[in-house]
């Protein structure tokens, strides 16, 4: 029985909101005939049928469409003014190559060649000698190193000697005393 009035209640609201969307439907309707009646009394002329010209072509509407518009391009024919306007330059003719003319580029081609293999002959000697560097500055810095390590090492074993003397030194110097105070 709570189902039927709710379902009661439900179609209730949907043709409630049915006949509300209905009404702004009718009204919007109603706007648009207004609009398009004073828009033609602004402008009674009726349009073309050409949508858009351009200076070589001209766009024609087909017929409406449910899903769209549909429009036709017709491309015009180039006058004469235009072209000679946009008439592309024709190459230049191509001159007679004297024999000349081939060895100074062969010439020059060699040219190029030969400094690029310098350059790149000149950039591999600098990376060999930055290589070079940089191994000289690597063993310098390691040779340092052990001369160090070996500099602390030696420091650190005089010093447990020199400590081990005083230590023993002292044990001994108890011990004399021990038997100088025993004797006695």
């Amino acid at each position: 029985m709570a189902k039927t009035a709710i379902d009661k209640d439900a179609s209730v609201f949907n043709e409630l909101t049915l006949r509300c969307i209905l009404t702004a439907y009718k009204e919007k309707m109603k706007e648009l005939s207004v609009i398009s009646l004073i828009c033609s009394c602004f402008y009674p002329e009726t349009r073309k049928k050409l949508v858009c010209e351009f200076e070589d072509m001209e766009v024609k509407p087909i017929n409406k469409r449910a899903s769209g518009q549909a429009f036709e391009v017709i491309l015009k024919t180039p006058s004469p003014v235009s072209d000679a306007a946009h008439s592309l330059a024709s190459p230049p003719k191509k001159r007679d190559i004297s024999l000349e003319d081939i060895q100074k580029k062969l010439d020059a081609a060699e040219d190029r060649r030969r400094s690029q293999e310098a350059e790149l002959l000149r950039a591999l000697q600098e990376r060999r000698e930055h290589e070079r560097d940089v191994l000289l500055r690597a063993l310098e810095e390691n040779s340092n190193f052990s001369k160090m390590a070996e500099e602390k090492l030696q420091f650190k074993m005089e010093q447990i000697r020199e400590n081990r003397e005083a230590y023993l030194t002292s044990i001994m110097e108890r011990q004399q005393e021990k038997v100088d105070v025993g004797v006695r």
